[in-house]
């Protein structure tokens, strides 16, 4: 039966395993290192109401809204939850589709609830309020277990700063699987359908191939927009022509 390798320099990762035992918590050597959580994404939790989302409870200056780029950290976690995924493969063929739509909304959160982001990213909350406070959320929007538990596994281990990290980690892991490829747009207003499809038939007659968007909002471009997909960066951004044209007129002077 496989086991979870413990450390204080890291977090453990959930085991794919659903009847493996999770090891008693680390007493020795006077290091406080998080509870194992292999057994917990797999665990019920309880779902609490009545708890006003971030956005009212909260008051701290908000965070930026760009997505951070994935870390090993924040893949662990998205591996450990795509190891689930495919436990839960042959009982629910869509469980991909369903904990990757379960994330996708809470990054949308992330991104457009002030409240929720500056919630998300203060480390003076303790666990016990942080708790409280997600949960709250995550049965309003009707998130499932998998992601509630992976949440509560990252509470509990003081990273849930991470969560859109994760987010993006999973998404980028489960799209490499399929044979996909994220083209992450950044625009300084929200994309209509008709803008979408054409970055995509553009990409595509660029030589990329199942090309998904991941979009962001960044009102400081001004105009035009930012894509990066793999290792190239396409800036068509106001922003940068308003700079380049400053540089220019700095060289000519």
């Amino acid at each position: 039966m496989p086991s979870a390798a413990r450390s204080c320099a890291g977090d453990v990762l959930p085991q794919r395993n659903t009847h493996a035992k999770a090891p008693p918590p680390h007493k020795g050597g006077g290091h406080n290192c998080p509870p194992d959580p292999r057994a917990a994404i797999h665990a019920p939790t309880r779902d609490r109401t009545g708890i006003p989302l971030a956005s009212e409870a909260t008051n701290v200056t908000s965070a930026s809204t760009q997505a951070p780029n994935p870390t090993g950290l924040s893949e662990r976690y998205a591996l450990a939850l795509l190891g689930i995924v495919d436990d839960l493969r042959a009982t629910e063929p869509g469980a991909a589709d369903r904990i990757a739509g379960d994330l996708d909304t809470l990054f949308r959160l992330w991104q457009d609830d002030a409240g929720f982001r500056s919630f998300v990213a203060d480390p003076r909350y303790d666990s016990t309020e942080q708790k409280r406070a997600v949960f709250a959320v995550l049965e309003r929007v009707g998130i499932g277990m998998e992601v509630r538990n992976l949440l509560g596994v990252m509470i509990v281990n003081r990273r849930l700063a991470t969560l859109p990290a994760v987010a993006a980690s999973f998404g980028a892991l489960l799209s490499a699987r399929r044979g996909q490829q994220i083209a992450t747009v950044s625009t300084a207003h929200g994309l209509s359908d008709t803008q979408r499809s054409q970055i995509v038939a553009r990409l595509t007659e660029a030589g990329y191939s199942g090309v998904q968007l991941k979009e962001n909002v960044d009102p400081t471009l001004l105009g035009g927009l930012v894509v990066r997909i793999g290792s190239r960066l396409y800036d068509n951004s106001l922003k940068s022509k308003l700079q380049r044209l400053q540089y220019a007129m700095k060289g000519a002077a």
